[in-house]
Parts: structure tokens; C-alpha cells; sequence
């Protein structure tokens, strides 16, 4: 569980680099998303989740 929340902790300073360093950019990534169809934004999320997935199993073993 500590690994868990260790991991979220790591997600938000990764986003808060994003929106304190990019404003412009997430602003238009985000107008963007809006744009897409279901199907592009959940193979998005699924191939993220399986790379995330492959990082830290090749990491924690």
C-alpha cells in the first residue's frame, strides 16, 4: 500500500510539472482531448496502463 500511495504522489508532481511548467500547452491538450473520438482516448489509456504496467514490473521484478 505504501508503494501505492508513494506511486499517486509521483503522478502529482508529474502533473504539477506539466500545469505550472506548460499552462499554454495543457490548456490546448486538454481543448484537444475534446476533439477525439472514445475509441482513440481509451486506447490511449490502455496502452498507457500496459506500459505503466511493463515499467514497473521490469523495475519491482
Amino acid at each position: 500500500m505504501t508503494d501505492f500511495i508513494a506511486a499517486l504522489g509521483l503522478l502529482l508532481v508529474f502533473e504539477g510539472v506539466l500545469y505550472s511548467g506548460f499552462p499554454a500547452a495543457a490548456r490546448r491538450l486538454a481543448a484537444q482531448m475534446t476533439q477525439l473520438p472514445d475509441n482513440a482516448l481509451r486506447t490511449a489509456g490502455i496502452v498507457a496502463m500496459v506500459a505503466g504496467v511493463a515499467l514497473v514490473w521490469l523495475v519491482r521484478g
